[in-house]
């Protein structure tokens, strides 16, 4: 399954990542008409402040078995065809077990145009699968431009970066120069002697 891969180390915090989803996640898609909206758009991913001007950021890592939905009594909690994990909002009664059992922390709470009748409910990533039908990557993914959201097979990306890692490590064991150990003036020309 082709999934929204993190990459904190290049996270700069900017933010572009949850206006997208938030714009992606409304009813009209585009971010002047957004902000109108009767039920303001949510994105469905978190960015946390990290040390050094660096963010992490946060989103549904779709589990596998998923504790979201094996606690979720209403049953609003299904894996999809596409191998997410999904929230249907009708569903929803907002209890918060959910959240409760997300080891990431993940799901937030907040109203939804798909659910007008309900106060909130649970919201997380679920990958834009109207963006990924029509051949294209998650909104967040297209607004990052520093490569800390990528799309795509996390096998693949594992081992992408096992090669870059290796080829990090083995740069930095040059072999060792023939040098002389650093020796007093009178030994070295001593030596220069004979």
């Amino acid at each position: 399954m082709k999934t929204v891969i993190v990459r904190p180390e290049r996270c700069v915090g900017c933010l572009q990542c949850r206006l997208a989803c938030a714009v992606e996640h409304s009813r009209t898609k585009e971010l002047a008409a957004a902000m109108g909206e009767k039920v303001t758009p949510r994105p469905r991913l978190r960015i946390y402040p990290g040390r050094q001007h660096l963010a992490f950021p946060n989103k549904c890592r779709h589990c596998e078995p998923a504790p979201c939905q094996q606690v979720c009594i209403a049953g609003a909690i299904r894996r999809t065809a596409r191998g997410t994990v999904d929230i249907e909002p009708a569903k929803c009664i907002n209890c918060a077990m959910c959240a409760m059992a997300c080891p990431f922390g993940v799901l937030t709470y907040a109203p939804l145009y798909l659910a007008p009748d309900k106060r909130a409910v649970a919201l997380k990533c679920d990958q834009c699968p109207d963006r990924e039908a029509a051949g294209r990557t998650p909104a967040c993914v297209e607004a990052c431009k520093v490569g800390a959201l990528t799309y795509g097979e996390w096998q693949e990306t594992q081992e992408d970066k096992g090669r870059a890692l290796a080829q990090a490590v083995f740069a930095s064991l040059q072999a060792p120069k023939e040098t002389e150990p650093s020796l007093p003036g009178s030994i070295r020309a001593w030596r220069q002697l004979s």
